[in-house]
């Protein structure tokens, strides 16, 4: 591991215990509405891909009516609108009350903080995609899985504005092919505005 990497490490650990020291009343909080709200799980892992193309599980806070991937599979029209709009929903009715809430404040992707804890995702990089989005990246998707996902990216700190496939996929693999400590810290400036203002679908 290079040296650049393995301080980006070093600070991605401290980074993501300092969050969750700070945000830990809040993902109690949300955590407790799920389980009131929607009932068990609370948690939920989706299947991503990351780092070297390994399969891993980002984890939130369920937002989602239980067996709501198997809806998505079995619902042709709904898949088509999904893979149409960016591979989100908008309006997505499987959404659940208390996760109307979690997605506009982001808190939801508070658990993804232990990703981070556990080396599969940083602090900063591109966003974790399913399998099916590769192909958006082109010749590009080797250079995206050189890098661990991140919570926070060059493209999700554009906030509603952020576009959709093909030019989120630029702007990612302008990330991957410039990334720095300095650009790493600049993106995760530009994000706090964009998490107090609330209001994100699907990252």
């Amino acid at each position: 591991m290079a040296a650049d990497d393995r301080l980006r490490r070093v600070l991605d650990v401290a980074g993501a215990l300092g969050l969750l020291a700070v945000s830990m009343p809040v993902l109690a909080g949300g955590a407790l509405a799920v389980l009131l709200l929607s009932g068990r799980p609370v948690f939920y892992g989706h299947r991503r891909v990351g780092l070297g193309g390994r399969p891993f599980h980002c984890w939130k806070l369920r937002t989602m009516e239980v067996g709501a991937e198997r809806a998505l599979k079995a619902d042709g029209e709904m898949r088509h609108h999904w893979v149409s709009n960016g591979y989100k929903v908008p309006g997505d009715p499987r959404r659940t009350r208390a996760g109307r809430w979690l997605r506009r404040t982001y808190v939801d992707e508070l658990p993804q903080l232990f990703n981070v804890l556990n080396g599969t995702m940083s602090l900063v990089g591109p966003r974790p995609v399913v399998e099916d989005e590769l192909h958006e990246f082109g010749d590009g998707a080797d250079e995206l899985l050189a890098l661990r996902p991140g919570i926070f990216g060059a493209w999700n700190s554009r906030g509603p504005d952020r576009p959709a496939y093909p030019e989120r996929a630029r702007v990612e693999l302008e990330y991957v092919r410039t990334r720095s400590l300095r650009r790493d810290a600049a993106i995760l400036l530009s994000s706090v505005p964009v998490v107090l203002r609330g209001h994100h679908e699907d990252a």
